[in-house]
């Protein structure tokens, strides 16, 4: 099975990092709620390979991009949290935080929200697995601002079960985590000027819904960009079950199994998975949620050998609580105040082009007098086409806000 809503297949460095002294490596704790740790350090030869190679040559098609200028300081930060789903129960979870080396004691910060991965470190804090986090590295950190990712519960290093598209523990990760950063921050006498938000496909959504918790708990963001967002879940699956397209990809069956899966932990609602997925399929799609060993290719790719047959009746479908938790998974139902930049590919084989204009539709309907939420095209591009053709649109976006007097 491979990557969903984010990198199908990781990127193969060869250029090695720079070896960590010790005074490098140690762990650096803040107070019992915050510590960090120095991972690697990226010259401008690795950053320019990912810029100029390695993503173009994943996505398919030639991309240019802006080449870094500066290295780049990689660090861990491990950070307390609380499961707001679990009655606020206390956790523990884990981000990256990449610093330009550029001499420079203040700088523009960028969030960047990861989209779906199967390895459980195939996330920001462990960026030589993920390749959506090595782009991001080499544009945006490479070039002077600061980025920050959280890994989500259950991923990294974090010992939570999964929660794959549950709205308020997304939220409360990254919003803890831009906290934590800005202390690590702090505590190396760095500082930050403007906050931009980025995220691809699931982390489009994530992008969208830490949007929602920092409008609402007052603080700025000075834009948002997104990729390939499933701002409605329900949406997305509605479509796929009862109005599917010739190039829907043959891998959304595992979008069915992740929310399916997470859904009924995080909602405590026993025996939900194994209403929706069908008998013969079941242990397996669990193993594959639990990250257990699994044979991949049993995964069917046929949502109506996967998906018990009541699930396409799309009333028994919006009834059922399945239905009815992913109808409550949106990231865009709120009067957005702050700039926001929804890009969608006209040819995406997950995200249609509805799904992808819904948020600036919505706000249009309602009457929203804000301007700046807008849907744009990337053409005819790919799931992974739109995220490496948006990336360089959200880099020019951004520098012109962040150069604004």
């Amino acid at each position: 099975m491979r990557m969903i809503w984010g990198f199908c297949v990781l990127l193969a460095v060869l250029i090695q990092s720079a070896p960590v002294s010790a005074q490098d490596s140690r762990i650096v704790r803040l107070s019992p709620d915050i510590q960090y740790e120095f991972i690697a350090r990226w010259d401008v030869d690795r950053l320019n390979k990912i810029l100029q190679v390695d993503t173009p040559n994943f996505a398919g098609i030639p991309v240019t991009y802006s080449p870094a200028r500066n290295g780049v300081r990689l660090y861990r930060v491990t950070y307390s949290s609380v499961v707001p789903e679990h009655g606020n129960k206390p956790t523990t979870a884990s981000g990256l935080l990449a610093i330009p080396e550029n001499g420079g004691p203040s700088f523009p910060m960028v969030s960047y929200q990861h989209g779906t991965v199967y390895g459980k470190q195939e996330v920001p804090s462990f960026p030589d697995q993920s390749s959506e986090t090595q782009l991001m590295i080499a544009q945006f950190a490479g070039q002077g601002y600061v980025l920050i990712g959280a890994d989500y519960f259950g991923l990294g290093t974090s010992t939570e079960p999964e929660g794959y598209m549950v709205k308020a523990s997304h939220q409360q990760a990254t919003y803890d985590m831009l906290t934590a950063s800005r202390a690590v921050l702090a505590h190396l006498k760095l500082s930050t000027t403007k906050l931009f938000l980025g995220g691809w496909s699931q982390g489009g959504f994530v992008t969208m819904a830490m949007l929602e918790k920092l409008e609402r708990s007052g603080l700025a963001v000075d834009a948002t960009a997104t990729a390939s967002a499933p701002l409605d879940v329900f949406v997305a699956l509605n479509g796929f079950l009862n109005f599917p397209r010739k190039n829907d990809a043959s891998w959304v069956t595992s979008l069915f199994i992740l929310s399916a899966f997470s859904f009924e932990n995080y909602y405590n609602v026993p025996g939900l998975a194994r209403s929706v997925i069908a008998a013969e399929h079941y242990e397996l799609a669990r193993k594959a949620y639990m990250r257990e060993p699994y044979d991949a290719t049993q995964v069917p790719s046929d949502l109506r050998k996967l998906i018990r047959p009541n699930y396409f009746d799309p009333q028994f479908f919006s009834a059922s609580a399945y239905g009815r938790l992913a109808a409550e998974t949106t990231a865009y139902r709120w009067i957005i105040k702050s700039p926001v930049r929804n890009y969608f590919g006209e040819s995406d084989e997950v995200i249609s082009v509805g799904l992808g204009q819904l948020g600036m539709n919505y706000q249009r309907a309602i009457g929203n007098g804000n301007p700046a939420v807008e849907a744009l095209s990337t053409g005819a591009t790919s799931h992974r086409g739109t995220f490496a053709t948006a990336v360089p649109k959200w880099k020019a976006w951004f520098d012109g806000i962040a150069t604004a007097p």
